[in-house]
């Protein structure tokens, strides 16, 4: 009996820092880790990540890579905005019994397991995804230019903000305001810094945003406080009720639990586990649905 018949799939966790790719044979798990993979901004390069770990595990295995791509798979990857894409990358790795979707799929099954819940997910960028009798929906997701807020880079963002309407005099100055402003140069060089700035040079700033906030600083506490209002409105848009567990994954989001209301700071739960995981558990599903 062949490997892709006996229990084996294929897992892809891929993001705009890292790419980790993962084969389940018979209950044992292999994984390799490789570099950035993130196909709307530079899809060759997101494919050839998930190539080279698949090669790697490949090689591990001791089998050609092309049996690992018959396996069934689930590939969770950042920039997967649509079936376009999805085919397109289907199509390029010779995927023969694959779903393909953005990341957060996996990032939730992988903090929910298949319990009821919502997450939300504040690393880089950001997303909320409530998961009911194990289907998902999901509200944000959709970059740094229309969206992620609260998440790290939003952070940086909002404390540069603050910092140049207390150049206005419309803020009252506070340590973090005058930190910023030193680090940078002052308001020209704030402007230019974000005019040039990738989201993961403002999320570089989050935390000098959090650790000001612990310290009770007003203009941080004010950055933290709005991340944490969107973050309640957007769970109760999603249907999200006490009593349901509540995950924050990514690493500014455990920063906002002092600042949500009393019944969802009560629902927070540990993750049950990362989004490898869940890209693991969701390419069985894939193998359950071909069987």
């Amino acid at each position: 009996m062949s490997e892709s018949e006996n229990h084996a799939v294929l897992a892809v966790d891929g993001g705009g820092t890292r790419c980790r790719v993962a084969c389940d044979v018979d209950g044992e798990v292999h994984a390799v880790e490789t570099g950035a993979a993130n196909v709307s901004t530079d899809f060759e390069g997101g494919a050839d990540q998930i190539r080279t770990g698949v090669a790697r595990l490949a090689e591990r295995l001791g089998r050609p890579a092309a049996d690992l791509f018959d396996w069934p798979a689930f590939v969770g990857l950042a920039g997967v905005t649509g079936d376009a894409v999805a085919g397109r990358l289907q199509a390029v790795l010779n995927l023969t019994n694959a779903r393909v979707e953005d990341d957060r799929p996996a990032a939730v099954r992988g903090a929910l397991g298949a319990t009821d819940g919502l997450v939300a997910h504040c690393g880089t960028g950001s997303f909320l995804a409530l998961q009911t009798r194990g289907r998902m929906r999901f509200a944000g997701g959709w970059g740094s230019v229309l969206g992620d807020e609260a998440s790290a880079q939003w952070v940086g963002r909002r404390a540069l903000a603050e910092a140049l309407n207390v150049a206005d005099g419309v803020q009252e100055s506070s340590g973090l305001t005058r930190a910023l402003s030193d680090r940078l140069g002052g308001t020209a060089g704030i402007v230019a810094f974000a005019g040039q700035a990738s989201p993961g040079e403002f999320g570089t700033l989050a935390p000098q945003v959090t650790s000001a906030a612990v310290d009770g600083d007003i203009v941080a506490r004010k950055v933290l406080q709005t991340g944490a209002d969107y973050l309640t409105d957007m769970a109760a848009r999603l249907g999200w009720k006490p009593g349901l567990t509540l995950c924050l994954t990514g690493g500014i989001a455990p920063h906002y639990a002092d600042y949500l209301p009393g019944e969802m700071q009560e629902a927070i739960r540990p993750p049950q586990g990362e989004p490898l995981a869940g890209a693991l558990a969701l390419a069985k599903e894939v193998a359950d649905e071909h069987r």
